[in-house]
């Protein structure tokens, strides 16, 4: 009897021994789940932060950009933007005439025209 209250007191210990040591081991295990997640947060906090950074260097770089734009390619008079407006215009009007001559649908568009002009001019000096 003795030898089972022995090995009873023997298991007891050895009990107590391994709850001592898990509870050990949850607490490191806590202890080490803490650090985690403070680093994850510090880490989180550091990535913020550089993405602010980066997008606050980009709008830099862009407001830069279209500062240099500025200066190489200054807005032009509006004498010049209305003489661009107008010739796109007369480019517009013209491609469809232009487009059946190069498809060979067509004479050449201006032939007819710069004749009639030209006889226009001739009359009108005549006549002048």
């Amino acid at each position: 009897m003795t030898s089972l209250f022995a090995q009873e007191i023997r298991l007891s210990k050895r009990h107590e021994e391994i709850v001592s040591q898990r509870l050990m081991l949850l607490q490191q295990m806590e202890n080490k789940l803490g650090d985690q997640h403070t680093e994850k947060a510090s880490q989180l906090q550091t990535v913020e932060t550089a993405f602010k950074r980066n997008l606050s260097l980009l709008k830099d770089i862009e407001e830069a950009e279209k500062s240099l734009q500025t200066r190489i390619h200054p807005l032009p008079r509006p004498e010049v933007v209305s003489l661009e407006t107008r010739y796109w215009a007369s480019v517009e009007e013209y491609i469809p005439k232009w487009e059946q001559f190069l498809l060979g649908r067509a004479p050449y568009p201006f032939a007819v025209e710069n004749q009639n002009e030209a006889e226009n001019t001739i009359q009108n000096e005549a006549q002048g």
